[in-house]
């Protein structure tokens, strides 16, 4: 029998899961729901499964087993917390939420629940990223010294001004950071480990009519010793994709969106040679470097995969919610030392309060 999936939030990105339902063996989108009726009746029409504009019986379904949650990112824990309690198992697009209070809401809601978990990382789930984290755990990199992390992205002024809730820190939870970079952010920490203090700064210089950063700069103390730096922007034109660069005393790789432009150690092997060949050409979309939908979804339905098998054999999924705490806790930090001025020390006791961005 397949898994019953439901979508709550149907905007840009619900299509991205409904592809990936689509193509995860075993998984079929039996509903969908968003306050706007036209929205769920557009997704329903397209991949199957009936549309509601009421969650409540939407989650009375016995043959809905799993939700992915597509609202904005300030919203993610209302109608999680709510298909917990109803025993759904859990998806939650990026970022967890944007607070910790809210991400520890979702978390305990499920665990009392005994339903799984799982926060949307799917740039974990490219293969250029599975080998750096090989590479990791083999030591080849030696002692790692810099962890580095580049979103140089470009967002118009409409891509603002389409949804009130863009560039907001209520629901938005913050900008380039938050909403952009924050995969990178996740890609780090799983390649470098937990960080310890970070130091920033945020301005927004591009944009108007919003709260949050559009340019973003912080350095990192890793628990390892390692440094590095995380830099994010909304704001260079035409964009670039994102690139993660791993430096060590024996080895440096640099990962460019799903491509490996770089792989060098000094102990080198055959594998080394046809891996560079092979992993060279790998990024085939945009990346959302300039557009937020010039994505796949194959990474995805890799996640969805996953996500079922930790159902059946009753374990943790790859990326649960306490990972994806992980990179909502830095960026807060990140904000935090930029609005005090001051380093910041992780893990965060609570979270900072925000204030809206300012020119410089």
């Amino acid at each position: 029998m397949a898994v019953g999936f439901g979508i709550i939030g149907c905007g840009m990105i619900a299509k991205f899961h409904s592809l990936a339902i689509r193509d995860t063996k075993g998984a079929k989108l039996v509903a969908c729901f968003d306050v706007a009726a036209d929205r769920a009746e557009a997704i329903a029409k397209e991949f199957g499964g009936q549309a509601y504009s009421n969650l409540d019986e939407m989650l009375k379904r016995e043959d809905l087993h799993v939700v992915t949650i597509c609202t904005p990112s300030g919203a993610h824990m209302e109608p999680a917390v709510a298909a917990a309690r109803a025993g759904k198992h859990i998806i939650v697009e990026k970022p967890l939420d944007v607070t910790l209070k809210r991400c520890d809401a979702i978390i305990d809601a499920c665990d009392k629940a005994g339903v799984k978990l799982a926060t949307i990382f799917p740039s974990r789930f490219h293969q250029s990223s599975q080998l750096l984290r090989q590479a990791v755990d083999q030591g080849r990199f030696g002692k790692l010294a810099l962890g580095d992390a580049y979103v140089k992205w470009f967002r118009t002024q409409q891509y603002y001004d389409s949804g009130a809730w863009r560039g907001t820190w209520k629901l938005d939870g913050g900008g380039a950071l938050m909403n952009q970079a924050v995969h990178s952010v996740d890609l780090l920490l799983w390649l470098m480990g937990p960080a310890l203090e970070v130091s920033a700064y945020t301005t927004t210089l591009a944009h108007e009519r919003i709260e949050v950063e559009d340019v973003a700069t912080a350095t990192v103390k890793f628990a390892s010793g390692a440094l590095g730096v995380i830099e994010a922007t909304t704001a260079a034109f035409p964009g670039s994709l994102k690139k993660i660069e791993l430096s060590g005393s024996e080895g440096s790789a640099v990962l460019e969106e799903e491509s490996i432009i770089k792989w060098d150690f000094a102990k080198s092997t055959k594998k080394d040679d046809k891996l560079r060949e092979e992993m060279l050409g790998r990024t085939k979309t945009g990346g959302g470097a300039s557009d937020p939908a010039a994505i796949g979804h194959h990474a995805h339905a890799e996640l969805f995969k996953d996500f079922l098998k930790a159902i059946k054999d009753n374990r943790a999924p790859a990326i649960d919610g306490r990972e994806g705490r992980r990179s909502v806790e830095l960026i807060l930090a990140i904000y935090k030392s930029a609005q005090t001025g001051k380093p910041v020390a992780l893990p965060l006791k609570s979270d900072p309060v925000m204030k809206s961005a300012t020119k410089k």
